[in-house]
């Protein structure tokens, strides 16, 4: 059974590039959005260019992976017949997204102004480093960039060791999902006005609303956080931990849990140990713990830790690599690891869509579009442009 999609009859101007932009407009796509992804004529987004390359194409797997779904137009908007084609678009659409630098839009005589002029109803959001306000809106940023700044490196990595980087592009990411809450708000916003807005989302913004309870500690403790590698500030035990064969994880985030933990470890006396009785004498006497949690799970192999851990009903897991993840039964069941459909390689797999209704097996659209594959098709079908009007503006090398 397919349920009818939330955002069916929703069209949205993708004007982003590489990530966080292409990936909110991707969500937007899975949500039942149409998307028309605008890019530069014989070039198009930078991510095509970007490794690695899907074997028998040209593709680039990156590209694949953040644009499924998606319709493409070619449009150059230096020019000004193409700012003309894109005001034609805006006339009948509901939402653009760009993630150019602050003011570029404008540039090209389509700021926010000019779209609310001719559709009042257009919500256009806009992605960048630092937002379209403040002393450092005009700054060039990427991801790790707000990672940075953003404190996040700063308490990411082993205890003691140098700052880390996020092992996937939390910055970008972070700032398309916030993207997504904030248009699908402004489109409820206009149901009730018939006007749209104009949505600021900075990628630095993000990482701070990421920073979970780190300002709270620092403002009640005066201590700077830093990196605790992969145990939980708070909360103990909750990290990582060194069986006989490789790593698992497990968290005790009650002291029920903790219970089961130590009966099923066959270290009951833990219990009554006053260093670990209670969390927060667990959390004061980490180390102690943890040196004597590594010692037993040295004799034994991995599986036996998780096979018993999991009987007593404690969140445990071992860390999977990615082959591991591609091949996870409960993935599969959750159509969560997908068959990208590519033209010309079938073992393409790119994530599923964790955006799921109970009883809907529907899968998202799973390709992405060539260079400028549907140009025409949306220039005469959606604007009327007569073949010739095409011909010339191809001539002109506007599209």
């Amino acid at each position: 059974m397919m349920t009818p999609r939330p955002l069916s009859g929703v069209r949205v101007i993708d004007l982003t590039r590489v990530l966080a932009g292409p990936f909110c407009t991707m969500n937007l796509a899975d949500l039942g959005a149409e998307v028309i992804k605008v890019e530069l004529p014989e070039r198009g987004d930078d991510a095509r260019g970007y490794a690695p390359r899907i074997p028998h194409s040209d593709d680039s797997g990156y590209f694949y992976s953040v644009n499924r779904g998606k319709r493409s137009l070619t449009l150059d908007l230096h020019q000004r017949a193409g700012a003309a084609v894109l005001s034609d678009l805006v006339r009948v659409s509901d939402v653009v997204v760009e993630n150019f630098s602050p003011g570029t839009l404008a540039r090209f005589g389509l700021g926010y102004e000019a779209l609310q002029a001719t559709n009042p109803g257009i919500i256009l959001c806009s992605i960048s480093g630092f937002g379209q306000t403040g002393p450092m809106a005009a700054a060039p940023a990427y991801d790790i960039v707000a990672q940075a700044l953003g404190g996040t490196m700063s308490i990411t990595g082993a205890a003691g060791g140098e700052p880390t980087r996020c092992g996937v592009s939390i910055g970008d990411l972070t700032a398309a999902l916030y993207a997504v809450i904030a248009i699908l708000g402004a489109l409820r916003v206009r149901e009730q006005t018939g006007l749209g807005q104009h949505l600021d989302i900075a990628l630095l913004d993000c990482q701070v609303a990421l920073l979970e309870d780190a300002l709270a500690r620092y403002s009640t403790t005066g201590v700077i956080p830093g990196p605790i590698g992969s145990r939980h500030p708070s909360i103990t035990p909750f990290q990582q931990f060194r069986a006989a064969d490789g790593y698992f994880v497990a968290g005790c985030g009650n002291e029920a849990i903790w219970g089961r933990f130590c009966d099923a470890i066959g270290m009951s006396e833990l219990k009554a140990d006053p260093r670990f009785v209670r969390n927060a004498e667990r959390t004061a006497n980490q180390s102690a713990l943890e040196a004597v949690l590594n010692a037993r799970f040295a004799d034994a192999p991995r599986a036996y830790w998780l096979e018993r851990l999991a009987a007593a009903n404690v969140p445990c897991a071992a860390i999977a690599n990615v082959a591991e993840v591609a091949a996870n039964d409960h993935l599969a069941a959750r159509r969560m690891i997908v068959r990208a459909s590519h033209p010309s390689f079938a073992e393409l797999i790119v994530p599923g869509s964790p955006l799921k209704t109970v009883g809907d097996d529907s899968l998202p659209e799973t390709r992405a579009p060539g260079l400028g594959e549907h140009t025409e098709a949306i220039l005469g079908e959606l604007l009327g442009y007569e073949p010739g009007r095409i011909a010339e503006l191809r001539r002109q090398r506007v599209i």
